[in-house]
């Protein structure tokens, strides 16, 4: 493998599979909105995720693009934020589409950032990419969208994947620190009804299953999720016994909504059920090195 790019590679998940694909890779490029710079052996190169300034060049003779652009969800849905949400997602992922187009060697494949939000909330039926049940609000649509516009230009050249995403326990970021810390503080009781399932992996799983995905050239989307989806309040039970803390104060919807809006956050994140599995994985014998909430959260002490 000699040439990776990653997009928008500077926050917790690009930083997760910089430390992955270190040795790997003879050459790692991250595009970013900061300065063009070369720092510990990789090349920073600036883009604006809209227009062609340079950065295009880039992708020419590149073995794996992985595209993470998109402003965080984890917000208050005011209709600036939904806007800004929708379109960063679909402006970086239209304006590569071009780009990868007008490559004369085009990168071999081409991982796009999705989620396993864009399945329905559920407490009875487990999503996989076969048979999952695509509901319709605005977390969902933007999944929508965002996969519509990852796939609606046909690259001859180029693999594309998507790659539907779970929360990625990870120690130096995401949104386990948040979680550990209201635990450590006397809050890692269930949250809402707790009965919602959490989808998770481990951040290490993560990078190994986006290897595995361009290893065995699966394209399409691809749930990147643990085994074993798992109850809120079973989570927060596991997570309070990983830290040795006792007991934890439960938080009910009315004060999780009243939280949310005071930290500047939605509800939606703790409370939808996300029930997903990883069937594509799992039928190409991907072996999860974390199967178990108990043994992830072992390793992140």
């Amino acid at each position: 493998m000699k040439k990776l790019i990653i997009v928008a590679g500077t926050g917790f998940l690009g930083q997760v599979l910089v430390n992955h694909f270190k040795d790997k890779f003879e050459e790692i490029i991250i595009l970013t909105r900061g300065n063009s710079e070369t720092k510990n052996g990789i090349r920073y190169v600036k883009w604006n995720a809209k227009t062609f300034t340079g950065w295009e060049k880039e992708l020419e003779n590149t073995d794996l693009v992985i595209n993470l652009a998109g402003k965080s969800v984890d917000c208050r849905y005011t209709e600036a934020n939904k806007k800004e949400i929708l379109d960063s997602r679909i402006e970086s992922t239209k304006i590569l589409n071009l780009a990868v187009l007008n490559c004369k060697n085009p990168p071999k494949h081409w991982m796009n950032s999705s989620t396993s939000t864009i399945y329905r909330h559920s407490l009875d039926k487990q999503m996989d990419e076969t048979d999952g049940e695509i509901g319709n609000d605005f977390s969902m649509n933007v999944a929508k969208s965002w996969e519509k516009a990852f796939f609606e230009t046909e690259t001859p050249n180029t693999k594309k994947t998507a790659l539907r995403t779970s929360i990625v326990l990870g120690r130096n970021g995401g949104a386990f620190l948040p979680l550990k810390n209201l635990t450590r503080l006397g809050f890692g009781g269930k949250q809402g009804k707790g009965n919602q399932f959490i989808s998770w992996i481990h951040e290490k799983d993560f990078a190994r299953a986006v290897e595995f995905i361009y290893k065995k050239e699966m394209t399409g989307v691809v749930n990147i999720v643990s085994p074993k989806p798992i109850r809120n309040a079973l989570f927060m039970q596991t997570l309070r016994k990983s830290l040795g803390v006792p007991t934890g104060i439960p938080i009910g919807e009315k004060l999780l909504k009243f939280g949310a809006k005071i930290i500047g956050t939605e509800t939606e994140l703790v409370l939808k059920s996300r029930n997903v599995i990883p069937k594509k994985l799992v039928e190409n014998d991907f072996e999860f090195e974390f199967r178990t909430l108990e043994k992830a959260l072992e390793n992140l002490k």
